[in-house]
């Protein structure tokens, strides 16, 4: 086809076979065995929004396509035939140079952003929506840890023994000092008070202690340094803070991001026919439990400034996820010695959040959410608190624990 653009095969593409059965009626009806067994394969494509079904001549057919240089569509064309190739092509596996579809924006963002295609891959095919996980976990049937043990048997020891040590060091304990105090009171929060709001002073203590400036150098022109209270894979500092405030006095109601470097909250657009409190059971998967909280902020990314060091590298996604349980311990830390509760949660419905945030998975994605604010005086939803710091015996608001700084 003359004149017809190069062609060339998506950035990162991985493909899944998947075992299937279905009933055959006719080898029912004649008694033989109806069920047929067979293998779908599928087409992962991290700038797709859904795996890709393949038979087996578009399977061959991919592998005939360079996914870096740009090829002559002819000479593909006499590879694998013109009908696989414009198949391949409606499918947004092949791109052609210069048509500018969504497929090939979202390809050629994705290579701008340097992932490793593993990393992409898997973060893209990881993300929820829609999803209810307190009624997924119900129609399992388990709905308790007894549930749980009888299906499974029992954990792995809760001790960890090593049978080929051949000596013992006993260490001393540490004396119990202010740290310690509050380590123990940090306890994960499911018990939020709906009817009583967050201080914006408490808002602001909370957001600066965990995702703060806390001072910066400019290493190069035109690259600076943030010191902020947790580490981070090349002092990067990928994480953003988005938040959905529900109960705060003095903000209203609606999703922000915060601003670092002026320490504020900028207030983002809503979504047509936005409910904040329906959003915020949709962010936690249906863990109504979470929703409740005043704030609920979402941990997200921006690949692209960890990946302008780590280019492709395989360690990057692990090193970020790291530095978000820091942030997360921290953010627990800084509402406990205010007297708040609080949670952090992988159970997300990303491409919601993203939806309502106006975020790309692939350049600024959400990873976790993290929750905080006044807690109920009753226990009406179990936790885990085996030192009784946060509860007493009688499912009471520790009194200690209740009590927020002035």
């Amino acid at each position: 086809m003359t004149g017809s653009p190069p062609i060339r095969r998506c950035f990162a593409l991985f493909t899944q076979h998947e075992g299937q059965s279905r009933v055959d009626f006719t080898a029912l009806l004649s008694g033989s065995d109806p069920v047929v067994r067979c293998h779908v394969q599928w087409a992962l494509a991290p700038h797709l929004a859904v795996p890709v079904e393949l038979d087996s001549t578009l399977a061959v057919a991919l592998g005939s396509v360079d996914e870096k240089e740009w090829t002559p569509r002819s000479r593909v064309e006499d590879a694998i035939g013109s009908a696989a190739l414009m198949r391949l092509i409606e499918l947004g596996l092949v791109l052609e140079q210069g048509v500018e579809t969504p497929a090939h924006i979202r390809d050629a963002a994705l290579r701008e952003s340097h992932w490793h295609p593993l990393l992409a891959t898997a973060h893209a095919f990881s993300r929820w929506t829609h999803v209810d996980s307190l009624k997924a976990q119900e129609a399992s049937g388990i709905r308790s840890t007894a549930d749980l043990i009888a299906a499974s048997g029992l954990p792995p020891p809760h001790y960890r023994l090593r049978e080929d040590a051949h000596e013992r060091v006993t260490l001393e304990r540490p004396p119990a000092v202010g740290l310690d105090a509050l380590m123990r009171r940090r306890t994960t929060c499911r018990n939020f008070d709906p009817d009583v709001a967050l201080s914006a002073r408490d808002l602001a203590v909370v957001l600066h202690r965990a995702f703060g400036e806390q001072g910066r150098e400019e290493i190069e022109p035109g690259a600076v340094a943030l010191k902020k209270n947790h580490p981070s894979g090349g002092g990067l500092h990928p994480l953003e803070a988005y938040l959905l405030v529900q109960h705060v006095d003095g903000v209203d109601a609606g999703l922000y991001h915060y601003n670092v470097e002026s320490h504020a909250l900028d207030r983002l657009p809503e979504p047509p026919a936005f409910e904040t409190a329906a959003f915020a059971r949709l962010m936690v998967a249906g863990q109504h439990y979470f929703s409740d909280a005043a704030v609920l902020l979402v941990v997200a990314v921006r690949f692209p400034r960890s990946s302008w060091k780590y280019r492709r590298h395989p360690k990057i996604y692990r090193a970020i996820l790291l530095e978000a349980g820091h942030a997360s311990q921290n953010l627990y830390l800084g509402a406990t010695e205010l007297g708040l509760g609080a949670y952090v949660t992988a159970a997300i419905n990303e491409v919601d959040i993203e939806e309502a945030f106006g975020l790309d998975a692939l350049l600024e994605g959400p990873i976790a959410v993290c929750g905080f604010g006044p807690r109920r005086q009753r226990l009406e939803t179990v936790e885990l608190d085996p030192a009784h710091r946060v509860w007493d015996e009688g499912g009471n608001l520790v009194r200690d624990s209740a009590a927020a700084s002035g």
